[in-house]
């Protein structure tokens, strides 16, 4: 199998056995978003306004346009106009950039449809306003009233020329005819300079500046909207999660391998047994709130073993006991009481001890051996601090515990605690949980019933 299927594989446990908690850290990430969206991302709608420039332009001129639009003078008169003296907070509101088809367009961002809506039309308005304004070769207002001024002292001479020329003798003397001369001249100069100030004003125009249209109100806000938000914050949270339980498992430190078990106990392996049943192992027993908040998210079971493989019937379970009865008669020079030392917590070992005592009770009871199969007594002893009772009518130890449930130090304190007790650590015993077949119908014998009940004590086949 590839470390990617393994992957996958072991992704999957985690949503299968951790399904609550990874329910609840989604919520607690959805929260979370929801009130990023109140207080970091609150509500934004955009809205735009296109303002077309006729003529010819160059890119540069319509980006120094695009900048004009999107200049504090435009944004200020806007902001005023909106009621909003200042502007301060709507200068990073507002945007501009240049179109295709010599078009600018102005972007308002605000609170609600209405007021982006409104925001970038006032916008558009302004800034057409204040470009007329430049073009006419001030950005004042009164400096702009100039040209038309002008025109009307142009069209008060023309009308005093017209009285002077009238007034004067028509034609009767030579200074008369000179004088009328000069006038009409002036006339014709006034007339050709008015003129020439209207072709500047062409040129340096080009044209004038057309909103088209109202902006369209907005229909959708602007991303990251809050159902963004609160979608990102729970997929954040189950994600963390995940890698959360991926990086604890590879941090851990507990033991998997029955060869590891055996070398941080300094004791040989007699054999691994099955127990059926759901595993179940390192539960917490504390009936506090915390230990029932973490049966209530699931969080007081591993998740990190495989599951369970399909075991054999019970006659085929019962072999191993046997075996690891004769292997530990092997190693015993003569029957004596030994400690079944079982870590507490670990239900599946304790589940195997009692099922070896019972098994080397029925073999001391049916006198399958010469020698005997010594009396097991089981005892459970914490981890933390492990105290192993002192020596008295039992002399020795026998470890029976789960794989992948311990560390190697834990280990080392529970064979340092049967040491200090004076008990003499035999054998270790690993117990594995599987899964139990459906009971075979009560006609049926099991084809290996006659070979698995044959078996004796001195069995000394493998450990399976």
């Amino acid at each position: 199998m590839s470390d990617e299927t393994i992957r996958l594989v072991t992704i999957g446990r985690i949503l299968r056995r951790r399904g609550r908690l990874l329910a609840v850290l989604a919520v607690v990430g959805a929260l979370v978003g929801y009130g990023t969206s109140l207080v970091l991302f609150p509500p934004r709608y955009t809205a735009s306004a296109s303002v077309l420039l006729p003529g010819q332009w160059e890119e540069r001129e319509l980006l120094t346009q695009a900048q004009i639009a999107a200049s504090s003078a435009v944004v200020d008169r806007a902001a005023a106009a909106l009621g909003r003296p200042g502007g301060d907070e709507l200068r990073d509101r507002v945007s501009a950039t240049a179109a295709e088809g010599n078009i600018i367009k102005i972007s308002g961002t605000a609170d609600t449809p209405e007021h982006a809506q409104q925001l970038s039309d006032q916008v558009a308005q302004q800034f057409v306003t204040f470009a007329e304004r430049i073009a006419g070769g001030s950005a004042d207002p009164e400096a702009a009233k100039g040209p038309e001024a002008l025109r009307q002292k142009v069209v008060e001479t023309n009308r005093r020329i017209t009285e002077l020329a009238n007034a004067a003798d028509p034609g009767r003397t030579v200074e008369s005819v000179q004088a009328r001369t000069a006038l009409e001249k002036l006339r014709t100069t006034l007339q050709e300079a008015m003129k020439k100030l209207d072709e500047a004003e062409r040129a340096t125009g080009k044209a004038g500046m057309v909103v088209m249209g109202p902006a369209a109100r907005p229909a959708g806000q602007v991303p990251p909207t809050r159902v963004q938000l609160i979608v990102a914050g729970a997929l954040l949270f189950l994600l963390l999660a995940v890698i959360g339980h991926l990086a604890a498992a590879r941090m851990s430190r507990r033991l998997h391998t029955e060869p590891e078990i055996a070398a941080a106990l300094g004791s040989p392996l007699l054999g691994t047994v099955d127990v059926p049943g759901e595993q179940r192992v390192h539960r917490a027993e504390d009936p506090g709130p915390r230990a029932r908040v973490r049966r209530l998210l699931g969080a007081d079971t591993r998740w990190d073993l495989p599951a369970p493989q399909r075991s054999g019937d019970e006659a085929g379970r019962r072999i191993r006991y046997r075996r690891v009865c004769a292997r530990l008669r092997d190693r015993l020079p003569a029957p004596r009481r030994l400690l079944v030392v079982v870590p507490d917590g670990d239900e599946i070992a304790r589940r195997a001890a009692e099922q070896l005592v019972a098994e080397a009770g029925a073999e001391l009871s049916a006198g399958s051996s010469s020698r005997g199969c010594p009396v097991l007594r089981v005892v459970d002893i914490p981890v933390s601090r492990p105290m192993v009772p002192d020596r008295d009518t039992e002399s020795g130890a026998l470890v029976v515990l789960s794989a992948g449930s311990w560390t190697a130090e834990e280990l080392a304190g529970i064979a340092q605690a049967c040491a200090d007790a004076r008990h003499e650590v035999v054998g270790v015993v690993v117990a594995g949980p599987v899964q139990a077949r459906p009971a075979r119908p009560a006609g049926r014998r099991p084809e290996n019933a006659a070979s698995a009940f044959a078996v004796r004590g001195h069995a000394t086949g493998g450990s399976g």
